[in-house]
C-alpha cells in the first residue's frame, strides 16, 4: 500500500485533471497533433459511477460510491489501479486514467488507460468490512471490467489481498468452465492466487532503475548520495531498499503521520519492521528525530522521491527544494506551476509516466503469465523489467535532446505519437 500523507487532507482534489490536461496540451502543440485525434484524446471513453450498499459489522447498511474511468483503448485493453481514499472522485479518476494511457503507451505496452476506486477512508473499516465493500464494488462494476477489456491493479490503500477478493468475486460470476480463463482480470494478486514474482517490488524497483539510469547518464555515482522519500508504502520502501543497496543514504521519510530524519542514515528494513508493528506509522522510530512535515521538501538532499499522492510539490514549496533530482514515484506529485520553478532552478524531474511505470510493466508480465499458463522466476521478471525500463528511459533522453525539451515533455511526445500513429493507420469508425 502506498502511504497516505498528513498534507493530503489539504490538497485540492481537482488539481490533477488541470495538470494532466496542461501537460497533454503542451506536448500536443509541440508535435502538432492531428486536431481530430486531439479531440478524441482530450476526453475519456467511459466514466462509470456506481452506488452500492454494504452491511457493516454492526448490522447497519452504508452506501458507497465507486468509480471506474476508461480513458482510451486504441492500443489495447484498459489498464489501471483502484484506490481507496477520501479524495477519489470523477475528476481525480479521469486525470489518473489519462496518465495511465500515456504511461502504457510510453512503455510500449498493448494497453490503454483506466483508473478508479472508492471514496472511502479504509482506516475506519474492519478487514471484514473492507472485504465486503470490495466484493460488492466488483459485483457493481460487473462486465465493465474483464481480462481482455479492463484490468484493475492495486493503488493507494489497496493491495494484493484486495485484488484476490476482486478476482474471486469476478470469477464467481462466470460459469465453472470459464472461471480459469479469467485469472488475468486483475494484476498485483498474491502469488498463490495467480500473482507474479517480483510484482510487489516492480514499481519501487522501476523508480530506482530510472534514478540509476539518470545517474549513469550524468556520470554520477549514487554511493553516499542523500535521498528523501515521501510515502513509506510499497513504492517508497522498495525504491529506498534498492537505493540503499547501491550505497545511497536515506536521510528522511514522511508519511501520513509525520516526518522523521537522520542525517547519518535511516535503516530501511528496520523502519519497515517498525511501521508494521506501529499501525503503519513511522513516528516513534528510535533512530531518527521527528520534524514538522512542512519542512520535508526543504531538507538538504541530492534526490527527492515523492511516492505518495498527487499535488504534493506546488508553487508554494517548489522554491525550497534543494535536491537536484526529483524521481516521481507517485502519480502527478508535481503540479505544472511548480515544475516551471524547478526546471528554472536546474532541477531534473524523472516524470511519473516513466519513473513509476515499473508497476504497470510488472502487471503486464503477470497478465502474460496468466494468459499463457506460465510461471516466471523472480530473476526472469526483474531482468525483463530492467530491459523494458532501460528502453523507455533511453527513448525519453534521446527525444529530450532531439527536441530540446524536458523529460516530461519528451515522455508525453513519445506516448502521444504512438497513439496518433495507431489512429492514423486504423482510421476512425465509421
Amino acid at each position: 500500500m502506498i502511504a497516505k500523507l498528513e498534507t493530503e487532507k489539504k490538497a485540492p482534489k481537482q488539481g490533477m485533471l488541470d495538470n494532466v490536461m496542461r501537460q497533454f496540451d503542451n506536448a500536443a502543440d509541440i508535435i502538432e497533433l492531428n486536431t481530430n485525434i486531439r479531440k478524441i484524446l482530450e476526453v475519456t471513453n467511459n466514466e462509470i459511477v456506481v452506488h452500492f450498499p454494504v452491511r457493516m459489522d454492526n448490522g447497519e447498511v452504508e452506501i458507497f460510491t465507486g468509480y471506474r474511468v476508461q480513458h482510451n483503448n486504441s492500443l489495447g485493453p484498459y489498464k489501471g489501479g483502484l484506490r481507496y481514499h477520501p479524495t477519489v472522485d470523477i475528476d481525480a479518476a479521469k486525470a489518473l486514467a489519462m496518465w495511465m494511457t500515456w504511461k502504457t503507451s510510453l512503455a510500449g505496452l498493448p494497453y490503454g488507460g483506466a483508473k478508479g476506486g472508492i471514496q472511502i477512508d479504509p482506516t475506519k473499516y474492519t478487514n471484514a468490512e473492507l472485504e465486503r465493500i470490495t466484493r460488492r464494488f466488483t459485483y457493481a462494476l460487473g462486465d465493465n471490467i474483464g481480462p481482455e477489456l479492463d484490468i484493475p491493479a492495486p493503488d493507494v490503500n489497496t493491495n494484493p489481498q484486495t485484488m484476490a477478493w476482486i478476482l474471486d468475486t469476478y470469477m464467481s460470476t462466470k460459469s465453472p468452465a470459464e472461471r480459469s480463463t479469467n485469472m488475468h482480470v486483475v494484476t498485483g494478486k498474491p502469488i498463490g492466487a495467480g500473482g507474479s514474482k517480483g510484482r510487489d517490488r516492480a514499481t519501487g524497483y522501476g523508480v530506482f532503475l530510472t534514478i540509476k539510469f539518470w545517474a549513469e547518464n550524468h556520470n554520477i555515482d549514487l554511493k553516499d548520495k542523500k535521498f528523501i522519500v515521501q510515502g513509506f508504502g510499497n513504492v517508497g520502501y522498495w525504491a529506498a531498499y534498492f537505493l540503499v543497496n547501491e550505497g545511497a543514504i536515506l536521510t528522511a521519510v514522511q508519511d501520513a503521520y509525520g516526518c522523521i530524519t537522520n542525517e547519518k542514515g535511516i535503516d530501511v528494513d528496520k523502519l519497515l519492521e517498525y511501521t508494521q508493528s506501529n499501525k503503519g506509522s513511522i513516528l516513534g522510530f528510535a533512530n531518527a528525530k521527528k520534524i514538522d512535515s512542512s519542512e520535508f521538501f526543504s531538507l538538504d538532499c541530492d534526490i527527492c522521491i515523492p511516492a505518495a499522492l498527487g499535488n504534493q510539490i506546488t508553487a508554494k514549496n517548489a522554491s525550497k527544494i534543494k535536491a537536484y533530482l526529483i524521481a516521481e514515484g507517485a502519480n502527478g506529485p508535481t503540479d505544472v506551476d511548480a515544475e516551471k520553478i524547478l526546471l528554472k532552478k536546474g532541477i531534473d524531474i524523472i516524470p511519473d509516466i516513466l519513473c513509476n511505470s515499473g508497476g504497470v510493466i510488472g502487471s503486464y508480465f503477470e497478465w502474460l503469465q496468466n494468459r499463457n499458463g506460465e510461471i516466471w522466476s523472480l530473476e526472469e521478471v526483474m531482468e525483463k523489467l530492467e530491459k523494458k525500463m532501460k528502453e523507455s528511459f533511453t527513448n525519453v533522453i534521446e527525444t529530450s535532446k532531439k527536441r530540446n525539451v524536458d523529460m516530461r515533455t519528451a515522455a508525453f511526445v513519445i506516448a502521444i505519437e504512438r497513439i496518433e500513429e495507431a489512429y492514423t493507420q486504423r482510421g476512425i469508425f465509421p
